[in-house]
């Protein structure tokens, strides 16, 4: 039996293979609501035999959005718009989950095909925030939040659960990678705070779980992760960092760790290679005791199933060979001989000689 294809329960929802679709930025939206652009896109992974379909990032306030075109749910109407999407991925027999976000002072930037740095509040930008007045490289320096934002934004990431919840959503997963609010705030690197909020491993860790434990209080769904396990840079956030985070974080409800790295400096030195995060849902598998997702060049059936059989982790993300190949799982059953279940509609296509 393949591994990749076997099914794997998370706290009561049984998800068919180990094949999973990671968050993928589309900066396609107008006012953070989704459109046809987004339903197409996850669409095709639910018909293509995706485990689970991830929504992009999604921002929890206005400001917490990366572009101005990005996707949203700190309304209802943003929850309305979702709904659809949803309804078309269940009516696909497949399940699907929501990443929160908050960009920080990654916020308020230009799509990645317009250009590089921040769009000014009069082209329909807006001020960035952050743990420090300190710039990610060329972006506009951001405001420093107070005391008092910080500890408001718990209870942002527990309304936008709820909301996605009410839409229908079966997986929520808490974006604290890549060089957004969150990591910014477990970094030294971004975090010069003296408050509560800064200085060593407890204050820096403390929003991340105590956004945990608001959206664990206010939700029964499945709850991950997404960690950069690495700043790869001198000084900042680190691997025993990540394992250390992610016990805490299990205390608190969440059940699987979505393991990726860097993001929170320009142009780190990051040894890029297949399969080059695997080592660190490994370890942090190892020592947290907690589920990870691999993530990171996984491009082939074969090596997938190498790491869910060899255990470095429970399952796969999968992004840019989704993109290239929205059928990826099927074909995937197709090459390690599993028995999958095919949309009616694609039945005549299972011979992909």
């Amino acid at each position: 039996m393949s591994r990749l294809f076997s099914p794997i329960t998370v706290r009561g929802l049984t998800l068919p293979n180990r094949a999973w679709v990671s968050p993928m930025c589309q900066y396609s939206a107008a006012d953070g609501v989704p459109d046809d652009w987004h339903l197409v896109h996850l669409g095709q992974f639910a018909t293509g035999g995706a485990g689970l379909v991830m929504t992009e990032a999604t921002a929890v306030t206005p400001e917490g959005r990366i572009s101005p075109q990005d996707t949203g749910i700190w309304s209802d109407e943003h929850a309305r718009a979702w709904r659809r999407i949803v309804d078309f991925v269940h009516s696909q027999d497949t399940a699907i989950g929501m990443q929160l976000a908050h960009a920080g002072r990654k916020g308020s930037t230009h799509r990645p095909w317009e250009g590089p740095g921040s769009v000014p509040p009069e082209a329909g930008g807006w001020q960035s925030v952050g743990p420090s007045a300190t710039a990610f490289g060329e972006y506009a320096t951001p405001r420093e939040l107070t005391t008092d934002e910080v500890a408001a934004l718990p209870e942002a990431f527990a309304e936008a659960a709820q909301r996605a919840e009410t839409a229908g959503f079966d997986v929520l997963e808490l974006h604290f990678a890549h060089g957004y609010l969150v990591h910014q705030f477990l970094s030294p690197l971004s975090n010069s705070r003296t408050d509560r909020y800064g200085g060593d491993f407890e204050g820096r860790t403390r929003l991340a779980l105590e956004i945990a434990d608001a959206v664990r209080a206010r939700t029964g769904l499945p709850l991950f992760a997404r960690l950069s396990a690495t700043d790869w840079t001198d000084g900042g956030w680190t691997v025993d960092e990540s394992v250390r985070l992610a016990k805490l974080l299990a205390e608190r409800g969440v059940d699987l760790i979505d393991t990726s790295s860097g993001g929170n400096t320009p142009n780190p030195d990051i040894p890029v290679g297949p399969g080059y995060q695997v080592p660190f849902a490994e370890r942090i598998r190892t020592e947290a005791g907690l589920p990870t997702g691999a993530v990171g060049m996984i491009t082939n059936p074969q090596q997938a199933e190498d790491i869910i059989a060899g255990g470095e982790a429970d399952v796969v993300f999968l992004a840019r060979a989704l993109l290239r190949d929205p059928h990826w799982p099927l074909r995937a059953a197709n090459v390690l001989g599993a028995d999958v279940r095919w949309p009616d509609q694609y039945a005549r296509a299972k011979s992909w000689h």
